[in-house]
């Protein structure tokens, strides 16, 4: 399979090294200049904890009028309608379009813009990643990627896209309901983002905490009480022990929202507990846990440097 990786950031760099890896032509598009060049000069290289891995491939900071097969955007929710208006010369007739963004709606703008019988929509749970400088990258685990399809793909192409994925190791699987189990990560990350993202706290400390323990917990079962309102088939019997579960995985982690505010970048709660008091006003209630921790994580990067 061709596949073109859109945003060759951390994960898009795990992405591409596994994918060549696992015998598929990749080429990457990315907006660093300097990250190109080193990729275009001596490829990929990947480390964690299975190994070096090296991979070569093609690399631009524009997009080739090339179709490829698949098109990856491994961007931030807020950039990948962007990023699928930027890759238009990469689509040919029977390109499919596959986007991994944390939280929810991004789906939608990337359906926009490039059609939503062409589109998957992946989950990526249980990863860690970072550059380390042009070229390099670095990740700290690979637990479990699923796929499904936005709207009109058929199975066949959404599990030929698992497959891709599993030849380059990865624990891939096409499902049925990609919705039920973006709702079911989601439930996760809004226990952990934002009240990581406000006090700097690993996801451990912020679990055991006894004053923000109690805000991560309430926060999960809002976004779990929401889900259960719009009918979404969520295999989460209690909020609760779901996201403990989750946290005691690694409870050392910094997820992305704290790592994007010790950058100083924006993060993307807004499409995390964001998400929440949106959803939850469509079937007439709120989210007010949510609410308040979307605001105050929005207010902090007023005033990052």
């Amino acid at each position: 399979m061709k596949v073109a990786v859109v945003g060759c950031g951390a994960m898009g760099s795990v992405y591409a090294t596994r994918l060549s890896g696992g015998g598929h032509e990749v080429l990457v598009v990315d907006a660093w200049p300097e990250h190109v060049a080193a990729i275009a000069a001596d490829g990929l290289r990947l480390s964690g904890p299975d190994g070096e891995h090296h991979a070569r491939v093609r690399a631009f900071t524009t997009p080739p009028s090339e179709p490829a097969d698949l098109v990856v955007l491994a961007v931030k929710a807020a950039d990948a309608a962007g990023a699928a208006r930027h890759a238009r010369p990469l689509l040919g007739p029977q390109t499919m379009v596959l986007t991994i963004q944390n939280g929810l709606g991004s789906a939608d703008d990337v359906a926009a813009e490039v059609g939503p019988d062409r589109l998957a929509v992946g989950i990526a749970s249980g990863f860690g990643a970072s550059l380390r400088g042009p070229g390099r990258a670095h990740h700290n685990a690979m637990r479990a990627m699923r796929f499904g399809a936005h709207a009109g793909l058929g199975e066949a192409r959404v599990e030929s896209v698992a497959a891709a994925w599993r030849a380059g190791g990865f624990d891939a699987e096409a499902v049925p309901d990609i919705a039920a189990m973006q709702w079911e990560k989601l439930i996760c990350n809004v226990a952990y983002s934002a009240p990581c993202a406000l006090t700097g706290l690993t996801v451990g400390e912020v679990m055991d905490d006894p004053h923000l323990g109690p805000v991560s917990r309430a926060a999960a079962t809002e976004a779990w009480e929401t889900a259960t309102a719009l009918g979404i088939a969520i295999d989460v019997a209690d909020p609760v022990e779901h996201v403990r579960a989750f946290g005691a995985q690694m409870p050392a982690a910094k997820p992305s929202a704290l790592l994007d505010i010790e950058a100083g970048r924006p993060s993307e709660v807004g499409v995390i507990n964001g998400a929440v008091p949106r959803e939850a006003a469509k079937v007439g209630r709120s989210a007010p846990v949510n609410a308040t921790l979307t605001a105050l994580v929005q207010a902090l990067e007023t005033r990052l440097p």
